[in-house]
Formats: C-alpha cells, sequence, structure tokens
C-alpha cells in the first residue's frame, strides 16, 4: 500500500476476490498499522520498505510472488522489480510514478521530460500544506474521510459512510489515531531505476485512473513507457482509492494478469 497507510488499506472485500485465487499477503509497512514506530530513532530510506517486502517473503517462506502495489507502494514494486526479479511472478502498478528519467512520448510524438508531468491538483496539494493537529481520535477519522474524499476524484459518488468504516477499522488496527509522517521525511534518494526498468522481463502491468489526483494519467502511460513490455489498463471512474465500484474492475484486470504470468 501507500505512504503512511495500514495494510488494510487494501479493502476486505476487494483481498477476497483475489482470495478465491490466490493466497494474498497484505502487511504493515514500517511506522503504520502494527509494524514498528520508530522513525524518529531508526531512520531509513524508502528503498529499505522494498527490502522489507522482500523479507516478509522470505519468512512466510515464499519464493516469488505476484506483486500489487499503489502510490508508494508501486514505487516500492519497481525497485524489487528492477533490483530482484527473480522473486516476482508478475508485477501490478497503481496510482503511482515511474522510477525512470525517460521523457514520456505523447501520441503524437511530440515529448515531456519526465519531471514536467502533471503534478498533484491544487486542492490535494492546499489540504496537505495543512498542519496535522492532533485533536483527538474522532477528528482524526473525519480528517481521514476528508483527505479520502479528495483523493477519490470526482468520477465515482465518494461513500463517506464507507471510508469511515475503513479507516476506524485501521486505527482499531493500529492501536492509535496519530498520524504519521515517517515515509514522507524518508531519504528518497536512490530510487531511479531507469536501466533496468528499460531491461525489464517481469510481465507489469500498470493501472490508468483517469480521475487520478495524484499521479494523473500521464504517469501511467509513461511508466508503461518506461518498463519493457508493460500493459496498460484503464479502470473507469477510478482516482487515487480503492472504493466499491473499482473492486470488481480493478480485480479482474489483476486476475487476468496473473493468469498470464
Amino acid at each position: 500500500m501507500g505512504a503512511q497507510a495500514s495494510g488494510l488499506g487494501w479493502p476486505d472485500e476487494l483481498v477476497e476476490l483475489f482470495a478465491a485465487r490466490f493466497r494474498v499477503i497484505r502487511y504493515d509497512h514500517r511506522d503504520t498499522g502494527r509494524s514498528t514506530w520508530t522513525f524518529d530513532e531508526q531512520p531509513y530510506p524508502l528503498t529499505a520498505l522494498a527490502e522489507d517486502a522482500v523479507r516478509v517473503l522470505d519468512a512466510l517462506g515464499v519464493e516469488r510472488a505476484h506483486l500489487v502495489g499503489m502510490s508508494l507502494g508501486g514505487m516500492l514494486v519497481q525497485l524489487i522489480v528492477a533490483d530482484r526479479p527473480e522473486r516476482v511472478l508478475g508485477a501490478t502498478l497503481i496510482g503511482t510514478g515511474a522510477l525512470s528519467s525517460v521523457p514520456y512520448e505523447h501520441p503524437d510524438g511530440a515529448r515531456t521530460p519526465a519531471e514536467e508531468l502533471p503534478g498533484v491538483s491544487p486542492g490535494l496539494l492546499e489540504m496537505w500544506a495543512r498542519p496535522v493537529e492532533d485533536r483527538g481520535p474522532e477528528a482524526e477519522l473525519e480528517r481521514r474521510v476528508e483527505h479520502w474524499r479528495v483523493l477519490g476524484g470526482d468520477r465515482i459518488p465518494f461513500d463517506a459512510a464507507y471510508a469511515r468504516e475503513q479507516e476506524r477499522r485501521i486505527i482499531a488496527h493500529t492501536g492509535h489515531h496519530h498520524a504519521g509522517t515517517a515515509h514522507a521525511r524518508a531519504d528518497a534518494s536512490g530510487m531511479d531505476r531507469t536501466e533496468a526498468l528499460a531491461r525489464n522481463r517481469v510481465p507489469t502491468l500498470v493501472v490508468s485512473a483517469p480521475a487520478e489526483p495524484v499521479y494523473p494519467p500521464p504517469h501511467a502511460h509513461h511508466i508503461a513507457q518506461a518498463v519493457h513490455g508493460a500493459r496498460l489498463v484503464a479502470i473507469p471512474g477510478m482516482g487515487h482509492a480503492l472504493p466499491r465500484e473499482v473492486h470488481a474492475p480493478l480485480a479482474a484486470a489483476i486476475l487476468d494478469h496473473a493468469g498470464r504470468s
């Protein structure tokens, strides 16, 4: 899952669709959920989170796996595909950016440097700029619900009750309501994998979300160009979230991809 997101960020209903055919592993990154929250005492680079994912596979005795990553998780999957391809049966990248400096080539042949691709929506930037104050668990719950409203985009009607239920479960799972900032503060250097992704041999699916406010659609197309052999699929109405409406089409696309890998 993405930055500061517990493994429960993958909704049970979606996981059950995968579990009908595969063993599903979801876990808490460092400084999320029930994992250790020790960044201030033991800071780490973001690349360490990719190493953690491989260690989870080791601990569970899994030699190779289909990896699905969203947002920061999509970047971690790219790191593993580039650095440890022997551990990956197939990869799915959702709502993320390419760890590649190759320019994005438009249908008309024009090129845009990777760093000039469309950025985060103004509304989301404004929200992120507000200081997060600890005003108690219920206020934090409502802050998260509003965050998901903006992340979900403007195509699928927002179900506040569903988002609230999901976040209430995550807070209970974590054991506290405090908002984490470790992943935003972690060292993000050393992430570029341009050459390795251009040589990629891992079957890779890239999910394009038309209402994506964090990584607008050109990013998905850019990844599909930067990662050798990648396929692109669009999920109608999807933003940077996993509402009920996207579960069936998203699961169908990923299961089809896994079946080919």
